[in-house]
């Protein structure tokens, strides 16, 4: 009975332990240092301790997790294009046995299925979307089983949680294609393939709503956040358009195609990433000419966006993250030796700056890890 006792009063110990040993980690690409910097996250604090670097040989940019959460991939878009995967060390945030798979294109955005089967990246320069099966073990395999021509300058692509549908902001189109993903990967036309936004916004990232019902595409010359709603077949009827919230103030022009070698000295619109907290009760945008994110709040039956205010973050932020307890919104600036940590307030929506962390050269992509 003793012993029994003794068993029992382990365990609960060890279960109210268990939270305090799980951890945040952050991780943050830095494609002119050719590094992915590792961090820790106080989960109380919202601290941001940068822990070490990892090498990834090239120009490296978009992440990914993989569904299960150990393992981590991403994008070398400089000569050769790689797929790159690492297995996380949940216990240090470390990143260990790195593999590489040629990339058949160069992708600013990767992505997994929730089902893990699949990686999916989107091409600017190619025009076209790619499906690359998963192994048992979490490594790419090459070369892609699943391809679908965009059209011009296709941006992101998502897939929705029962890994039956993808979505792909295409800037160049002016078009966010709805596609759907079978079992072995190929990607075709759902519906007629696509749905409008405005002319000239430049559909650039997407992001669902926890409960599936609206997808928000937010558009980089534009700036314009378009919310579709999602029909039982996963197609999507434009329902609302909410204009850029730092134009005026600003003083940005409407924004223009960035291809190599631009140049221009006119502020314009030049948004770049679209999050929602994981309780889809608040909805953030990044925009990079005024180094702003604008934040909003979601009414939870209609999906309507009512601005909620503009904070100033990290220089040219091209990447946000939201931690999943929706506490935490880290910022990365492409022009910014810091990244930076901003509390959300849980019921303004509100940012307030409470940490930065030391940040390599062209810090763009972030991605958050928690148990």
């Amino acid at each position: 009975m003793k012993k029994t006792f003794q068993i029992a009063t382990l365990l609960t110990a060890m279960a109210l332990s268990a939270p305090l040993l799980a951890k945040t980690f952050v991780y943050v690409s830095e494609a002119d240092d050719g590094t992915i910097a590792r961090y820790v996250l106080d989960e109380q604090s919202g601290a941001l301790q940068l822990l070490g670097r990892t090498q990834a040989g090239g120009k490296v940019m978009p992440l990914a997790l993989s569904a299960d959460h150990q393992h981590l991939y991403a994008a070398i878009r400089s000569k050769p294009l790689q797929l790159l995967s690492w297995h996380i060390d949940r216990a240090t945030g470390d990143l260990n046995q790195r593999t590489a798979v040629p990339a058949t294109a160069s992708y600013p955005y990767i992505s997994t299925d929730k089902q893990g089967r699949f990686l999916l990246g989107a091409s600017y320069d190619g025009d076209v979307v790619h499906v690359y099966r998963l192994a048992k073990d979490g490594k790419v395999i090459a070369p892609p089983v699943g391809s679908y021509k965009t059209g011009h300058a296709a941006h992101s692509v998502i897939v929705d949680d029962a890994g039956k549908t993808a979505y792909v902001g295409n800037l160049g189109t002016d078009r966010v294609l709805q596609l759907k993903l079978s079992e072995e990967g190929e990607l075709s036309a759902l519906g007629n393939g696509y749905v409008k936004t405005a002319d000239e916004n430049g559909p650039r990232h997407s992001v669902l709503s926890p409960d599936q019902r609206f997808l928000y595409n937010v558009g980089e010359m534009g700036g314009i956040i378009t919310q579709f709603l999602r029909e039982p077949s996963g197609e999507l009827v434009k329902v609302s358009e909410t204009p850029n919230a730092v134009a005026t103030e600003y003083k940005l022009q409407h924004g223009r195609e960035r291809p190599a070698g631009y140049s221009d000295t006119t502020p314009r619109i030049w948004s770049a990433d679209i999050h929602l907290t994981p309780n889809g009760h608040f909805l953030y945008v990044t925009e990079r000419t005024s180094s702003t994110v604008s934040g909003y709040r979601v009414d939870q039956h209609s999906g309507k966006l009512t601005l909620i205010g503009s904070w100033p973050v990290e220089k040219q932020p091209r990447s946000i993250a939201i931690t999943p307890d929706g506490k935490w919104l880290i910022a990365s600036g492409e022009k910014s030796a810091v990244t930076g940590s901003y509390a959300i307030d849980a019921q303004s929506g509100s940012l307030k700056l409470v940490s930065e962390a030391p940040a390599g050269k062209d810090a763009n992509w972030v991605m958050v890890l928690s148990d």
